[in-house]
């Protein structure tokens, strides 16, 4: 699809943006791929494809919180970026 230059600056000013003359054959070029990319896509038959939300048909699946009792204390400190005194250290929130 060809796109003139007026439409190209009409576009760059919708969207605030400061097109430098220099810029423009090469937005130009960027908008006409986009607009034949959105053709091709138009142009597939969906007739008989039903709407889906996703790939699968999963909706929701949560696991089921459970409480595990875990008494290695050192275990789970390994896991912070930093300690003190047994427990876990974290950066000041209030001043």
């Amino acid at each position: 699809m060809q796109i003139s230059d007026e439409e190209v600056l009409h576009i760059a000013k919708l969207a605030r943006l400061n097109l430098p003359e220099n810029e423009i054959q090469n937005y130009k070029k960027n908008l006409e791929e986009i607009l034949e990319f959105a053709d091709t896509i138009n142009k597939v038959d969906t007739a008989n494809i039903g709407e889906t939300i996703g790939i699968n048909e999963n909706y929701n699946v949560f696991r089921k919180d459970e409480i595990i009792q875990n008494s290695n204390k050192d275990e789970l400190l390994s896991n912070a970026p930093s300690q003190d005194e047994g427990m876990f250290r974290i950066p000041k929130v209030i001043n």
